[in-house]
């Protein structure tokens, strides 16, 4: 019996940070599939907003988008105003229609998950509370340290701001931070590329 593939761990402060050429932010680049610049189907990302401004538009990309830390962001989408701080739900919009961002009060780091075919889902993490998708690949990003489990009792230790990602058969999941903390303790990532 195959053993199912060790999940790949990316510490996102280990990640050389990429300047926006617009000069608005910058980038931590955690993980591009398949490799390369231009052939990415899925492409999960810490960016830090430091001005007001607009996206980078992406056409053709589903993008989801949540506010690690700071104050939050105000998001314009054609004619919907969203308000984000870390404790709002992850959304979705066409990369295609980027948004214009007003910063609240100050920069903000945000986890950002694109999607070029296929399909993507980013969810608040709840610790202790088992999760489970179907996608081929799914992960989580962490906000506080603590310890993954998976169906097969496989436990890996995590310290903050670190992204496990595996192609591990389906199961459930879950995620146990180490102290009491407020939610969200990280976030669930999926991506199946054969979902239109």
């Amino acid at each position: 019996m195959s053993r199912d593939p060790e999940p790949r761990l990316v510490y996102a402060p280990d990640q050389p940070p990429q300047p926006w050429r617009n000069g608005g932010g910058q980038t931590r680049e955690l993980l591009l599939w398949p490799a390369g610049p231009d052939a990415w189907q899925v492409r999960i990302s810490v960016a830090r907003i430091d001005r007001s401004g607009a996206f980078s538009p992406f056409s053709g990309v589903e993008r989801w988008f949540s506010v690690l830390d700071g104050a939050g962001v105000v998001l314009r989408i054609g004619s919907r105003v969203l308000k984000l701080d870390p404790q709002t739900a992850p959304i979705c919009f066409d990369g295609g229609t980027p948004p214009e961002c007003s910063l609240v009060d100050g920069a903000t780091n945000d986890l950002n998950l694109m999607c070029r075919g296929g399909h993507g889902r980013l969810l608040l993490a709840v610790s202790g509370l088992v999760w489970q998708s179907s996608a081929p690949q799914r992960g989580l990003f962490t906000r506080v340290p603590g310890i993954w489990r998976d169906a097969s009792d496989r436990l890996v230790e995590l310290s903050a701001d670190t992204l496990l990602w595996t192609t591990a058969s389906e199961g459930p999941m879950v995620f146990e931070a180490r102290s009491a903390a407020k939610a969200p303790v990280g976030y669930w990532l999926a991506y199946d590329p054969d979902r239109p």
